[in-house]
């Protein structure tokens, strides 16, 4: 039985084969003297360091060649990077906040100083207070200073630098009376 299988098929072999001319049958290939076989197994992976088996492998690298890292890696110092300056930020929007307040409250200080107890009250109608006086108050009917020839007891009461002028009197000093009546 086992001749039989490899004998044709009484059919098969009535029929007669045919080369056909446009059918190339393939050749044997001749293989370069440099050729080699490849391995049947991988070798070891580059980017595992062989010291250290559990670490992540190291293969982005470097355009000099003298840094390696992971992914990993360089995500955790993007992470830390971002959150340096995030603080950096922050640390310097306070350090501006806190020279501003301190340019206004100068600010606040000078003015305080020029016109104390004008910013610390809700009213900004300044009015004029009598000073209190210990001479008794005059009955007369009230005369505007222009109206009044002689210098009342009042500006003969203050310095000679306020008290009033009467610019007539000064020229007659100074030059001599005209005697213009």
């Amino acid at each position: 039985m086992m001749y039989e299988s490899y004998r044709p098929h009484p059919l098969l072999a009535q029929v007669p084969l045919t080369v056909s001319p446009f059918i190339n049958l393939p050749t044997a290939v001749t293989l370069p003297y440099t050729y080699k076989s490849v391995p049947s197994t991988l070798p070891p992976s580059v980017t595992v360091d062989p010291s250290n088996p559990d670490a992540k492998p190291r293969y982005i690298i470097s355009s000099s060649g003298e840094y390696a890292a992971s992914p990993e890696e360089i995500l955790a110092s993007c992470k830390s990077l971002e959150q340096h300056l995030n603080k950096t930020k922050i640390d310097s929007e306070k350090a501006i906040k806190e020279w501003e307040e301190s340019i206004s409250a100068r600010d606040l200080a000078e003015k305080r100083r020029v016109a104390p107890g004008w910013l610390d009250r809700d009213e900004k109608l300044l009015q004029p207070s009598s000073a209190p006086s210990n001479r008794p108050p005059q009955s007369q009917t009230s005369q505007s200073l222009l109206d009044s020839a002689a210098p009342d007891s009042a500006a003969a009461e203050l310095p000679s630098s306020m008290a009033p002028r009467n610019e007539g009197e000064e020229l007659d000093r100074a030059f001599g009376g005209l005697n213009v009546r």
